[in-house]
């Protein structure tokens, strides 16, 4: 007679819950002990049941199997990360040589050179941003231009003010001394 086949799903009756888990869980846990011989291969296996009481089986130690099993998915993670970082820096590399191309293009047809690949629009573009540059070169000289003549001014007016007290002194002095020479005569 062949079995049927049950559907999974939580077995509602408490009773019929524990036996089906004591039977399959001793079937799991025969099944590792076996691939473990068959195939050499180190199994661990964890079980809470619903009473919360543990049942494991490990083929060497648990403690080995899990150490190993915490090394391998921290492993595992870290090439995980190192490989999106390097797709991310393989991607903005891309990108930033895509920029610095187009940028030495540009400065390239600011400086004059390969003009010919260009049609008119763009040498119209090219000659408002020049135009636009060359205000801006100009603006900037009139500027210094404007600072240098103020701080002249400054200076003339501080050179005028230093002669205005030279000459005060001078007159003191002169009259100091025309008056020691009254003053020694008689």
């Amino acid at each position: 007679m062949v079995k049927g086949k049950i559907a999974i799903r939580k077995i509602n009756c408490s009773k019929s819950r524990q036996v089906t888990f004591f039977k399959r869980r001793t079937g799991l846990l025969k099944k590792a002990k076996e691939l473990s011989i068959l195939c050499d291969a180190e199994i661990g296996v964890i079980i809470f049941s619903c009473t919360g009481k543990l049942y494991d089986y490990a083929s060497t130690s648990m403690n080995s199997v899990i150490e190993r099993y915490n090394k391998m998915k921290q492993d595992n993670q870290q090439q995980s990360i190192t490989a999106a970082a390097i797709q991310f820096l393989q991607t903005e590399t891309e990108s930033l040589n895509q920029q610095l191309r187009c940028l030495q293009e540009c400065n390239r047809r600011l400086m004059g050179e390969e003009l010919s690949k260009l049609g008119l629009e763009d040498l119209k573009n090219l000659e408002n941003v020049l135009e636009m540059g060359l205000k801006n070169v100009r603006s900037r000289k009139d500027q210094i231009h404007m600072e240098e003549m103020r701080e002249l001014k400054r200076k003339v007016d501080d050179v005028e003010q230093e002669n205005v007290q030279l000459r005060k002194k001078l007159r003191v002095v002169g009259r100091d001394h025309r008056e020691s020479d009254v003053f020694c005569r008689n």
